[in-house]
């Protein structure tokens, strides 16, 4: 059985439809915006792979704000309202963020050593595979936070709101909710 032979393409191009279709590629070749790390502190800020190491941020909000790869390692973040916020593998060592409010924050791979998270708000919170070892975390609320593979070893969860909402972890537990 002999196939016919196909036709070439013909393709007519109109004046300014080349520029256009250039503009169109154009747009669409760019990646994603590049961050500005001096950019102030404010909802859905970009600071993916910033590094605001030892910056004084009591208080901010940060709602929605894209956290990527950042480095908060000693920085102050007590009372800072981080809810929504996309923290993939972000570096909080170290930082001091009690009261902080992480609700329905997406903190995967997040490095929280040594962090004051005393009495912070997790509330919905993803935190899988984050590592939180020797991190206090002494009265705060893990309510419905996702928690699995996360390293709490030697973490301080006294008196914390543990994932189910009712069970509050009895005093001295250290690295599990008793």
């Amino acid at each position: 059985m002999r196939t016919a032979p196909v036709p070439p393409l013909r393709l007519r191009v109109r004046s300014g439809s080349l520029a256009a279709a250039a503009a169109v590629l154009a747009v669409l070749s760019v990646g994603p915006a590049l961050a500005d790390c001096t950019e102030a502190a404010q909802p859905k800020v970009n600071w993916r792979r910033c590094s605001l190491e030892g910056q004084t941020l009591t208080g901010v909000d940060l709602s929605g704000a894209m956290l990527r790869d950042a480095t908060f390692q000693r920085a102050s973040l007590g009372e800072a309202k981080l809810t929504d916020a996309d923290g993939y593998r972000a570096k909080f060592i170290s930082a001091t963020a009690p009261g902080a409010v992480f609700d329905k924050a997406r903190l995967i791979e997040a490095d929280f050593t040594r962090a004051d998270l005393t009495g912070a708000s997790f509330r919905e919170a993803d935190l899988r595979n984050a590592k939180m070892v020797g991190a206090s975390l002494a009265r705060a609320d893990l309510t419905g936070a996702k928690l699995s593979g996360t390293d709490l070893r030697h973490a301080d969860l006294s008196g914390a709101r543990w994932t189910d909402g009712k069970h509050i972890c009895a005093d001295s537990s250290v690295g599990q909710c008793n």
